[in-house]
């Protein structure tokens, strides 16, 4: 049973591992690889949740840059449209009238289009953190 050229082989003492070690260490081993399963399950799932918030703010952004442009054009062209009719004025009176009138018209604009864009502000902030939601009510249950 002894080599006599392996120095190690007349060290090693034959034993048995006992019932109770042996039992412990696979139970541990069944932990460790229980919890690096549910590691992996969390870190996958964070990871996709993560992946859903970039994407709905990505289309959220994209939406809200359209909105902007649309805006910028509509103001544009009725800023474009005032000047042409400035020039057709034929009195001091009518040209302050027509000021008068295009700055209200514009004021009522620009705050329905400050309303639109707080809202659409508010619905990407709510589309984006819906992901987050339901990846934590699984994970978190509500206080009873």
């Amino acid at each position: 049973m002894t080599n006599p050229s392996d120095p190690f082989s007349a060290s090693v003492i034959p034993f048995e591992v006992p019932e109770q070690m042996r039992a412990f260490a696979e139970k541990g081993v069944s932990q460790a690889r229980d919890n690096y399963a549910k590691f992996k399950d969390a870190a996958e799932t964070h990871n996709s949740t993560v992946e859903a918030v970039f994407t709905k703010v990505n289309h959220g952004a994209s939406a809200y840059s359209a909105k902007l442009i649309e805006f910028f054009k509509a103001n544009t062209t009725s800023s474009l449209d005032f000047a042409q009719e400035l020039f057709s004025v034929k009195s001091p009176a009518e040209a302050i009238e027509l000021w008068t009138t295009h700055s209200r018209k514009q004021f009522e604009t620009f705050s329905a289009q400050a309303k639109e864009l707080a809202e659409l502000g508010q619905k990407v902030a709510a589309e984006a953190a819906e992901p987050i939601k339901a990846t934590a009510s699984k994970y978190y249950k509500p206080a009873a």
